[in-house]
């Protein structure tokens, strides 16, 4: 199926039955996932539907959440603390 080579595919995390059904097509091909944080995926959800027999497998993107986290002059540090609360909340589950 994947005689262009691809490297990567993206599936968005707020739908993570179809992340489950991509895993099982592409087998180890990585996935670059937007749609947690400010879109609402669920983190658990899809790291269940869509890791690796080993464990890996994706690329998780939060940037809408991590860059209007603050908005007035704390906003490095906003989006610090949203970024490592999404960090954090993903090695949970790992």
């Amino acid at each position: 199926w994947n005689a262009s080579g691809n490297c990567a595919l993206v599936v968005g995390a707020t739908f993570p039955a179809e992340i489950a059904r991509v895993r099982a097509l592409v087998g180890e091909l990585p996935l670059l996932v937007p749609g947690i944080g400010a879109q609402g995926g669920d983190i658990a959800a899809t790291l269940a539907a869509g890791r690796t027999e080993n464990g890996t497998g994706l690329m998780i993107n939060s940037s809408r959440a991590v860059l209007y986290a603050g908005k007035g002059e704390d906003f490095a540090e906003a989006a610090r603390r949203v970024a490592e609360e999404t960090r954090d909340a993903i090695n949970a589950y790992r």
